[in-house]
């Protein structure tokens, strides 16, 4: 089975749509390598450098294009959340000994965890210190407890490896927390910078919410089903490092008896979780498909949180967005 992320070239219609708005994001992050000490300089450009998808600034902009019209403010919170997105790659990275990301060495590769850790946190206070040029106490806060709940999220992770008392709502609640956040700050907090008022920032931020969780749910399926050299990032971190994502959780669920007690007793003993003893219980599959059919009705439901939106070319794109990684989420199946 063969899964890739989505592209960043070639881009589906919402991301070729805000191409040049994402352009303006793109040099800005590159300009705010500037703002370290030079002897820094090096570190944070190789890491701002590394191109992402910047899902999180595309969603900003295209709720400021339906709302009224796209600012410059809807660029700096595009800006703004994907430092901090960036700052929790490099702390992911360093937990999970990742080696590769995007096809290119992991900053902990290259020069070790220490000095990892002290960029993400370089980079997460650079953005948080961006936020106060919105001059806005509301808007400084609401980065910030985005930023405080991805922190948050990954301690929970990490805090319940190897843990079988780990449920689905423990899942839900954590990967809300980790990738949700920032998802549901950008679609919130552009509609707060395009003056909708508080119940339709609500139901952006929750559509937001939704999208993030569901991304989520992909990304842990595309960590079993996927392969590194399509996906160009290291995978079965998930198993060998006894994250229980859902699709582990239903495996447990629904495997027989005696699989159950050999999963458990690994998970107990924190022995690998590897692919083989997975592919090994009939379950396996359904597992998949059932997380899969999971995200698949939260991307539905994100669908009615546009309404405040109305109809417009950037609106529809939101809801092509999800219908996008509706069709990744499929090809997990196969």
């Amino acid at each position: 089975m063969v899964l890739s992320s989505p592209p960043t070239r070639n881009e589906p219609f919402p991301f070729e749509l805000v191409r040049p708005k994402l352009e303006r994001v793109e040099a800005s992050i590159r300009d705010q390598v500037h703002g370290f000490d030079p002897a820094i300089e090096p570190y944070v450009s190789y890491i701002c450098n590394t191109s992402g998808k910047r899902i999180r600034p595309a969603l900003a902009i295209l709720v400021g294009g339906a709302a009224g019209g796209v600012t410059d403010d809807h660029v700096k919170l595009g800006v703004i959340l994907e430092l901090i997105h960036m700052a929790t790659l490099v702390h992911d990275d360093i937990i999970d000994g990742a080696i590769t990301r995007r096809m290119v060495a992991t900053a902990n590769a290259k020069w070790g965890n220490a000095l990892s850790v002290l960029l993400g946190d370089a980079l997460f206070s650079h953005a948080l210190t961006l936020a106060t040029d919105f001059n806005s106490i509301d808007i400084c806060r609401k980065v910030g407890n985005a930023a405080r709940e991805v922190c948050q999220g990954e301690i929970i992770q990490n805090q319940r490896r190897f843990d079988l008392t780990f449920t689905k709502a423990d899942y839900f609640r954590m990967i809300g927390m980790k990738t949700g956040s920032l998802f549901a700050a950008a679609t919130g907090l552009a509609g707060k910078l395009s003056d909708l008022n508080e119940e339709s920032e609500a139901q952006l931020a929750a559509y937001g919410m939704k999208l993030g969780t569901a991304y989520q749910i992909y990304d842990d399926c595309l960590d079993l089903v996927g392969t590194e050299e399509i996906v160009g990032k290291t995978l079965r971190t998930d198993l060998l490092k006894g994250k229980l994502t859902l699709p582990i959780l239903n495996l447990l669920e629904t495997a027989s008896e005696p699989q159950r007690i050999k999963l458990n007793k690994r998970i107990l003993e924190q022995e690998p979780l590897d692919l083989p003893v997975l592919l090994g219980i009939a379950e396996y599959e359904g597992a998949i498909e059932n997380a899969v059919d999971t995200a698949l009705d939260l991307l539905a439901q994100s669908r009615k949180d546009l309404a405040p939106l109305g109809e417009s070319v950037h609106a529809d794109a939101l809801v092509q967005i999800t219908r996008f990684l509706a069709g990744l989420l499929e090809k997990c199946r196969r």
